[in-house]
């Protein structure tokens, strides 16, 4: 009898291919959140689970009394939204999808940057409403960032290959603070408090996993170390950004831009961060590439091949 799958949301249609040739998969046809309630129910129908980001597994669901669920294989890098300890207490393993998203987060970090410096989602707004006047000298003038410094919060995968392509397409600095020193930092500068980078960074890009030890980590405190010519880059998770804060700095010209792709009430935006016009604001697209997210989704099948092959897995978590 093949293992039954339930797939929380649609995936790319390879993958649903591919799965669906060795195990019973069941299809989230509406391809909607699902409740609590209903994953809870799912944890005794199925042999694994296959979550993403919008979906919260907290440990109401993984305790679910007669859980049959196995495996959780994760569709995403980031799983904060899985309570691990409670998992692991369930006996249930939990992996996710690595590496294969480091690029394309790493192209959308350099979009934002870009658009924000050079005002560009302005200039589209004001073109579709049918207010441009014409070209003129000082109209919505941005900045360069060639020669400036990317400052990068955390110094992983992602980070770096974010600090590549700044570097080679726009010539930037980069600087970085983790809270190991990096062995080959090349030439990237370390800084050993997040005050100090923020002080020193044009453009501040957020790079860290979510949770609690990065709950807030940009507040209005480390909003106001920055120059008012900086711009805040987040591809990361919305949950580091304190949002009124941003939108208060934003709106006071503390900063002079931000760029974001992820926020912390998914998918409600902070309404103060939409009446911000130099707020560029992209609907968590970081890997949303027809690549990337197959990629995502073959790893994912990867991990579940494994899990119940008896061999061991890609890349657990828990």
């Amino acid at each position: 009898m093949k293992p039954k799958i339930l797939i929380t949301r649609r995936w790319p249609q390879a993958v649903e291919t591919r799965l669906a040739q060795h195990y019973e998969v069941t299809l989230n046809e509406s391809d909607t959140p699902l409740g609590l309630e209903q994953l809870r129910a799912a944890m005794g129908d199925y042999d694994a689970l296959c979550p993403t980001v919008s979906d919260r597994v907290p440990a109401e669901v993984l305790s679910a009394p007669g859980a049959r669920v196995r495996i959780i294989a994760n569709y995403g890098a980031g799983y904060e939204h899985i309570n691990l300890e409670a998992a692991k207490a369930a006996g249930i393993a939990v992996t996710n999808t690595p590496d294969v998203l480091t690029d394309a987060t790493a192209e959308l970090a350099l979009l934002l940057m870009l658009t924000a410096a050079r005002r560009s989602g302005e200039g589209e707004r004001e073109l579709r409403a049918g207010a441009w006047q014409g070209w003129r000298p000082t109209h919505l003038l941005g900045q360069s960032l060639a020669g400036k410094t990317l400052g990068l919060v955390g110094y992983g995968r992602i980070a770096r290959a974010t600090a590549d392509r700044a570097r080679a397409a726009l010539g930037m600095k980069i600087a970085y603070h983790s809270r190991r020193r990096a062995e080959d930092e090349g030439d990237a500068a370390y800084h050993d408090t997040l005050e100090s980078l923020a002080e020193a960074s044009d453009v501040l890009s957020l790079h860290t996993p979510g949770g609690a030890a990065t709950h807030h980590l940009i507040d209005a405190r480390v909003l106001r170390l920055m120059k008012p010519t900086a711009i805040l880059i987040n591809t990361a998770r919305g949950s580091v950004v304190n949002e009124n804060d941003l939108a208060q700095a934003l709106q006071d010209g503390v900063i002079a831009g931000a760029g974001l792709d992820v926020y912390q009430g998914e998918p409600a935006v902070n309404p103060a961060l939409l009446q911000a016009p130099n707020a560029v604001l992209s609907p968590h697209l970081g890997s949303a590439t027809v690549e990337t997210r197959v990629a995502m989704g073959m790893r994912a099948a990867d991990n579940l091949d494994r899990f119940f092959a008896g061999e061991p897995l890609l890349d657990q978590v828990a």
